[in-house]
């Protein structure tokens, strides 16, 4: 994948990473109602995440130079529906320079081909109800809205 700023690749997120990643969840944090950005909160789960890769994986677009331009996490939960795992996708971001050029469609499938290695049989993912292009975003590339609702609870 290229465009005029040359070449894009994706690989896994390192530590290296975080500062990065915790812009780009600003940039995401900042337009969900259910999330807000906190910088230390952040770094915190990033870290947890990239240090326990049996638990999930982030999944890094960079630039020509290395830069960290787009994200999205993957975490594996055990289904009794599909007797299997299944991956809870989050935090898909894509840098707004960068959007619109197929970038956030090949993280995604990035992601997929992990779980699927990790022996997955289902993705699910939460998208913002009042974010209408996420959801038509989604629609497009053949997500299915479900019939559960998603309730949280702080601990």
């Amino acid at each position: 994948m290229s465009n005029a700023s040359g070449a894009v690749h994706i690989d896994s997120a390192n530590l290296e990473d975080i500062p990065a990643l915790c812009d780009l969840l600003h940039q995401l944090f900042s337009i969900e109602q259910d999330f807000t950005p906190d910088l230390e909160k952040q770094r915190a789960g990033l870290t947890l995440l990239i240090q326990q890769p049996d638990r999930g994986t982030i999944m890094v677009a960079r630039d020509a130079k290395g830069h960290a331009i787009g994200m999205v996490s993957a975490q594996l939960v055990i289904s009794t529906a599909q007797g299997a795992p299944s991956a809870w996708i989050e935090d898909m971001v894509i840098n707004s320079a960068w959007r619109n050029k197929g970038l956030g469609k090949s993280l995604l499938q990035a992601i997929l081909d992990w779980a699927s290695q990790q022996g997955a049989t289902r993705a699910q993912l939460l998208v913002d109800m009042d974010n209408a292009p996420a959801i038509a975003y989604y629609d497009h590339l053949g997500w299915h809205t479900t019939r559960l609702q998603a309730r949280s609870l702080l601990l």
